[in-house]
């Protein structure tokens, strides 16, 4: 009398099944949005401060070149002088511009994002998905400052004093993101002037900063 062959047990066959990771699979709000102009000012706060420290450290460097080539010093402090205005305009002020825009430009275009942008998961792309160029980046970055500049105008026109002219840049600033509230699609005023968009990434979708360095140097390689 023949034995039946025992069953393989339920166990077994699921085993032998793969499984799909419920972590890999995208929930239905998991998309890229566009940022809110709350994150985006706190992101900017966070970067402000690495910016300062890069501005104090240019404009230490600068002073004391300057201070060597174009002064005598003394030894009193009634002797103490200030650089040329011609210094202070043709190199300093360049050279601050040039420290803002290496600053954005060199990570928009690595990664899309800077240190206080990957902090909240921002990231900074064009119209098309793509990362920015340096002319893309530029044109953003002056565009961020064609209404603190505008407002900065109004303001010395106003009163003239340096206090009244820095709040009202500040309140410039504060403007380009006041739009967002106005604007259909939630855009700031130099999204739209320069055909850019800062999306709040999704975790599963949000890439570090420098995987994002490292992604783009090999891609670099490879081409």
């Amino acid at each position: 009398m023949s034995k039946s062959l025992p069953k393989r047990p339920a166990k077994a066959a699921n085993k032998s099944m793969p499984k799909r990771s419920l972590s890999t699979q995208p929930l239905p709000d998991e998309e890229p949005t566009i940022a809110k102009p709350t994150t985006r000012v706190v992101a900017i706060v966070y970067d402000g401060m690495l910016i300062l420290a890069l501005l104090f450290l240019v404009g230490t460097i600068l002073t004391v070149v300057g201070t060597m080539l174009t002064m005598q010093t003394g030894t009193q402090s009634s002797q103490a002088q200030s650089l040329p205005t011609w210094y202070q305009n043709l190199i300093m002020t360049p050279s601050f511009v040039l420290t803002l825009v290496a600053f954005y430009g060199i990570f928009w275009r690595r990664g899309g994002q800077t240190l206080g942008m990957q902090t909240w998961r921002l990231k900074t792309v064009n119209n098309s998905g793509h990362l920015l160029t340096w002319g893309q980046s530029f044109k953003r970055i002056l565009a961020a400052c064609l209404m603190p500049a505008l407002f900065g105008i109004i303001g010395s026109l106003i009163g003239g004093s340096r206090a009244l002219l820095l709040t009202s840049a500040f309140l410039g600033l504060i403007f380009n993101y006041a739009f967002c509230v106005f604007n259909r699609r939630g855009l700031a005023v130099q999204d739209m002037l320069s055909n850019t968009i800062t999306l709040k990434m999704p975790k599963v979708a949000h890439e570090g900063l420098w995987s994002g360095f490292k992604n783009r140097k090999k891609t670099g390689n490879t081409q």
